[in-house]
């Protein structure tokens, strides 16, 4: 069977995409997609997701979280049927299994860290779980960070480490009317930074906290650039959907600020109204694709995979590379240098074909 993609609807060459420039006054519109297509230039590698959130690579297998609570293997392009691990998790709209990340020393240790919802005694609350692979089997678990508020429609989830090997965790805002984000006493609506055994590093901004910046609404993806700097995509309300460049110590605002306004909190560096929903991210400085340079986002309800060129930390301009699959929850770049990505139509708010969902290699 082939297993190249057949979905009417993906742009026929990425090299040739639309250009959208995107600003809080010049709002991006949503194109249909286009209907002719050439399956050169995208793979399906699995099919029958369900609710995939995140995906990660750990020496040659790809691992990727299902909200349902499942960690999934997929060994030279085949699906394993046994998941790696099972948790009970919360079933609530926006938690579940969500954020994943390998450790950087990962054929060393085989450490890999999951984010999860889960309820206790009528609450919700989210943890940090390490868990130690061996042979596709779970050897040992350790919670390494505990009781971050949890929600229904808001969790955060993303789970990075950064290229100081440090592990970054963006956490959500409980509620628009709640003002957590802005206590520095709370774990919630913030970016942390831990040591890889949960523990809080020395030169973390704020003594003895794991706190990296506050402010934030709903963390959905983060992204280091060749010079060490941090970007994040964030999810607002309705509107106001955000990329930023996060500083350590600093206030994003939420939930007296969106985008930009008050001199008193760091404002985005681009701003989606009407949303777009953004997902994962990365900077690709792969050999395989015509997009050096470049910040790759997968988007939910813009249902693009988008290339967005960035100079001097100022966005200049919005590619759509990829379109036609639907909603698009993470993309990452494999140890083969070509870039993954997942889809979500199975998680409530898409359409989903009988295949669905997806895990896509692009081939250009």
């Amino acid at each position: 069977m082939d297993k190249r993609l057949r979905i009417a609807g993906i742009v026929a060459a990425l090299i040739f995409a639309v250009i959208i420039w995107v600003s809080p006054s010049n709002p991006p519109p949503i194109p249909a997609p286009v209907t002719s297509f050439s399956n050169e230039f995208v793979e399906i590698i699995a099919t029958d997701l369900e609710k995939p959130w995140s995906i990660g690579f750990g020496d040659d297998k790809i691992f990727l979280t299902e909200k349902d609570g499942r960690v999934r293997i997929i060994e030279s392009d085949t699906l394993l049927d046994d998941p790696l691990i099972t948790l009970r998790t919360a079933n609530v709209p926006d938690g579940g299994l969500l954020g994943l990340a390998v450790h950087p020393n990962f054929s060393e240790n085989h450490f890999l860290y999951l984010y999860y919802t889960y309820e206790e005694d009528g609450i919700l609350w989210n943890k940090i779980l390490r868990v130690s692979e061996s042979q596709n089997k779970i050897v040992e678990t350790k919670t390494i960070l505990d009781k971050i508020p949890g929600s229904m429609f808001v969790n955060g989830g993303i789970l990075k480490f950064g290229p100081d090997e440090k592990l970054y965790v963006g956490t959500g805002s409980i509620s628009d009317s709640s003002h957590g984000s802005q206590d520095l006493k709370s774990l919630e609506g913030k970016i942390l930074r831990l040591n890889d055994d949960g523990t809080i590093p020395d030169d973390n901004p704020f003594s003895n906290s794991p706190v990296f910046s506050y402010g934030h609404r709903d963390p959905k993806g983060m992204a280091w650039d060749k010079d060490g700097n941090l970007f994040m995509t964030e999810i607002g309300p309705s509107t106001n959907d955000e990329i930023n460049l996060i500083h350590a110590g600093k206030n994003y605002g939420w939930p007296e600020h969106e985008c930009i306004g008050s001199g008193k909190f760091i404002a985005a560096l681009n701003c989606y109204d009407p949303g777009i929903e953004p997902g994962g991210i990365i900077f690709y400085y792969g050999d395989k694709l015509d997009v050096k340079k470049s910040l790759l986002m997968a988007t939910l309800k813009g249902s693009h995979l988008f290339s967005l060129e960035i100079d001097e930390n100022d966005l200049e301009s919005q590619t759509i590379i990829l379109s036609g699959v639907g909603r698009i929850r993470d993309v990452v770049q494999g140890p083969d240098g070509y870039i993954y990505l997942i889809t979500s139509n199975t998680d409530g708010k898409g359409f989903p074909d009988g295949n669905d969902d997806k895990l896509l290699r692009l081939l250009k």
